[in-house]
């Protein structure tokens, strides 16, 4: 049978090989953004993990909102491959599969489901 560890002991075993954890207080918003989107999470909890000099963060909990970002004036580039993979799994043209992945920010799903309920 095998005993739980008390958190004091995880606190030594933790500091013994150099990480430290802690965390990092009254965080009212963490957003993740990429070049077509954005998840932001309202009030958080986060954690910091230090190890060796390296942060890591941790987040927890919250309200998530995912937004696609517009892209005014610019066209995304968008792989070939996709384009082609597109148009052969709606048996769409190469000119309608662009455009359907254009319109859905380049997410493949999307421009496939698009084209389908056409």
């Amino acid at each position: 049978m095998r005993r739980g560890i008390s958190p004091r002991e995880t606190k030594r075993m933790m500091k013994r090989m150099g990480l430290s954890m802690d965390a990092m207080p009254e965080v009212e918003q963490v957003i993740f953004r990429t070049s077509v989107k954005e998840i932001i999470v309202e009030e958080p909890e986060v954690a910091v993990l230090n190890l060796k000099g390296q942060k890591m963060f941790q987040v927890t909990g919250g309200k998530i909102t995912e937004k696609t970002l517009e892209v005014e004036n610019a066209k995304l580039a968008i792989p070939e491959e996709d384009v082609r993979l597109v148009a052969d799994q709606t048996g769409k043209s190469v000119e309608e599969a662009k455009q359907a992945l254009e319109e859905s920010g380049a997410d493949l799903a999307k421009a496939i489901l698009l084209l389908q309920t056409k």
